[in-house]
């Protein structure tokens, strides 16, 4: 925001340095402690400590004073700057206040939805993420990897990367031939509802897995099956695609309601064929074992690499010649370098495919491809149901997302009568549904990802506390203002009065926004902005209550709208990159 300026002091110090003959090393600039004022330091311990290596005995504290001392001595501020001192090494620059304040929300308001937003990095990242399978329910467990690889996609393109927003969807594997053998034996000829078509599908699965569980006999019926399938049946094949697209349609639904979207999407049983045929070269290159007919073919990654537990044993396709999950993620991983020339590959996966995961690094980095560096999994944990019981598909312990959507539905439709009774009753649907789903969101990606979750109805909707509903009626509020004034923002003016405490928190939170977005990208952390968001909403709410607004003087009154639609802007930026919208009303 400040950066003409930053770069015109970084200039002089470099030049103050050059004719006092001191060496120059880069300079580190970082925020003032906030305390009342805005402003940027930096230190010359640095420098001192370059000079004590050449000429010994050089105190390195006190040479970074004198340097400090005598760089504020000579400096010559320009009018954005209201001081400068010197303290114990420290350089610290001062903006002047009003010139601050009217400049952040002059930016904020100029550049509107692009404020926070980041110049172009000119790289290329693939962000995979939900990976669904099909013939199986969408349950409260596949929300985490759905909201947070869809953040992280919003944040990292927000911040000025090119960004691929992938999805793997398991279409084949020993889950699906389950479903079709119950289906052909125990279900023939029935369709899905209209309405919950994921839940049908989900309650066929845990019924087939039960059954097998409880007769291992079927077991030998379902491999067959799965070799019907490896050799391409067409009965097998018609039936697997005619129902493969029951739940690509009810994938379409959810994520259409959750405004997630993909740019490629990829499917497992596009990747078997090219996936055997890497099998075959990684046991031509000596990297694998084929110890077929009576054992799989495996790699033996410690042996490889000289270690001891540290990647144990992968087996990448089974004895019978049938694939593995690996079978088809060394293809993946090949086909999305290829395709798009990536700079990085990032797997949004749940923590405890770990292992796995460096495992399937390992071998594409000893296969030769240089960018298997460039490869990262974002682990996050688990999602529990109350009373800490794990939900798992295979065992019906599942909250159904349609019936968690619902619920919160009903829920926040009651905070919306409460507020706003008189609302038309669609009207009330809408904000519903968009307070409802900030919620859900808002609960996910406001814990860090490492975090186990166990989800809570009265957290999630907390009209007073760190939740979306509060942050949501935080712009309400500032729009309420602003539709007051027919929404006509004053022109940009010198601020002519004392700003008060609650306005330069305020504007301070407002102006760290675009270092949020760096940092949150950098990190590929949500929560960073999740609860900037709620910092941002908790110091307007502090404003609103204490600093009057239309019953100002002329002066304040300008200054402070267009305080109030520049905070209003800034938390839509900010809920945006969680995937949030913000009602008009409330």
């Amino acid at each position: 925001m400040f950066e003409k300026e930053q770069n015109e002091i970084k200039t002089q110090i470099e030049k103050i340095l050059k004719y006092q003959d001191i060496s120059k090393q880069p300079l580190k600039w970082n925020w003032i402690p906030f305390s009342g004022h805005w402003g940027i330091s930096t230190s010359f311990f640095s420098t001192a400590s370059y000079e004590a290596k050449i000429q010994k005995g050089i105190n390195v504290r006190q040479r970074a004073i004198d340097i400090a001392d005598l760089i504020a001595s000579k400096l010559k501020l320009s009018s954005a700057f209201e001081k400068v001192e010197a303290v114990n090494g420290y350089l610290n620059l001062y903006y002047d206040s009003d010139v601050f304040a009217k400049r952040v929300i002059d930016e904020v308001l100029d550049q509107g939805g692009r404020f926070g937003c980041g110049h172009s990095t000119g790289k290329k990242i693939m962000v995979e993420f939900s990976q669904p399978n099909t013939h199986k329910a969408f349950h409260v467990g596949h929300l985490r990897t759905m909201f947070l690889g869809s953040s992280i996609c919003e944040i990292l393109e927000f911040s000025g990367n090119n960004v691929i927003r992938a999805n793997y969807i398991g279409d084949i594997g020993l889950h699906v031939i389950k479903w079709l053998w119950n289906y052909l034996n125990f279900h023939s000829e029935e369709v899905p509802p209209i309405e919950g078509k994921t839940q049908w599908m989900g309650e066929l699965y845990a019924e087939a897995v039960k059954m097998i569980d409880d007769n291992p006999e079927y077991e030998t019926q379902v491999r067959e099956y799965y070799k019907l399938w490896d050799e391409k049946d067409p009965e097998i094949v018609a039936l697997w695609k005619k129902t493969r697209q029951w739940s690509l349609e009810a994938f379409d639904e959810v994520y259409e309601l959750l405004g997630i979207k993909f740019d490629k999407v990829y499917f497992e049983s596009e990747l078997e064929e090219p996936g055997k045929e890497i099998v075959k070269q990684l046991i031509n290159d000596g990297i694998a074992q084929d110890e077929r007919p009576e054992g799989a073919v495996i790699v033996d990654l410690d042996a490889i690499l000289g270690t001891e537990e540290k990647y144990r044993v992968l087996v990448i396709l089974r004895s019978d010649g049938t694939s593995l999950y690996p079978t088809k993620d060394l293809p993946l991983a090949i086909m999305k370098f290829s395709e798009f020339n990536l700079d990085r590959s990032i797997y949004v996966i749940d923590v405890r495919q770990s292992l796995y995961m460096n495992q399937i690094f390992k071998i594409l980095d000893l296969m030769g491809n240089k960018w298997a560096k460039d490869c990262y999994h974002l682990a996050y944990e688990i999602v529990n149901l109350p009373g800490n019981v794990t939900i798992a598909s295979r065992e019906g312990t599942v909250v159904l997302l349609e019936d968690l959507i619902s619920e919160a539905e009903k829920r926040a439709f009651k905070i919306v009568e409460n507020k706003n009774t008189e609302l038309d009753e669609r009207i009330k649907k809408d904000i519903a549904q968009k307070v409802a789903i900030g919620a859900i969101k808002y609960s996910f990606l406001s814990r860090d990802n490492t975090k186990v979750i166990t989800f809570n109805w009265k957290a999630a909707m907390d009209v007073n506390g760190q939740a979306a509903p509060y942050i949501q009626y935080a712009a309400v509020r500032a729009n309420s203002i602003l539709k007051r004034v027919q929404f006509s923002i004053p022109k940009s003016d010198d601020i002519g009065y004392k700003l008060s405490v609650d306005e330069v928190e305020l504007i301070d939170l407002l102006a760290r926004f675009p270092q949020e977005v760096q940092r949150s990208a950098k990190d590929l952390r949500p929560i960073l902005i999740a609860n900037y968001s709620f910092e941002v909403a908790r110091a307007f709410s502090h404003f609103y209550n204490k600093c009057p607004v239309l019953s100002a003087d002329d002066k304040t009154k300008d200054f402070r709208l267009r305080l109030v639609a520049g905070t209003k802007q800034v938390i839509i930026n900010s809920l945006n990159l969680l995937g949030i919208k913000v009602p008009e009303v409330m």
